[in-house]
């Protein structure tokens, strides 16, 4: 069975657009190659950090919405702290309301757009 999850990581800011880019494909890439299918990717870009991680105020953030067995977010998760391009990420489970919500959210900047 596969549950539906939402991760947000931050990329460290040295990195180059396209540095950036690879490093979200190689999760990407993680997921669709552990069983998981992608449900939706967005990028946020360079945003401010409430606090400094690592002496850095500004990350690159990304959020990727998966579904996937549950034995594969440790394997996730032990894969960003080994990257050394990652300083944080957050991993959740979304319950129906949740994935419910996503949706709208999705239909409506599709509309917007």
């Amino acid at each position: 069975m596969k549950n539906q999850y939402e991760t947000v990581f931050i990329i460290t800011p040295v990195l180059s657009e396209a540095q950036v880019k690879d490093t979200i494909e190689k999760f990407k890439k993680l997921i669709l190659n552990n069983e998981g299918e992608i449900v939706h990717v967005e990028e946020w870009g360079l945003r401010k950090l409430a606090y400094p991680i690592q002496k850095k105020t500004t990350g690159f953030y990304a959020l990727i919405e998966f579904k996937a067995p549950p034995s594969f977010i440790e394997k996730l998760e032990t894969e960003y702290r080994r990257d050394e391009r990652i300083m944080r990420f957050l991993t959740v489970k979304l319950d129906k309301y949740a994935i419910e919500y996503n949706q709208k959210r999705r239909e409506k900047i599709t509309e917007i757009q």
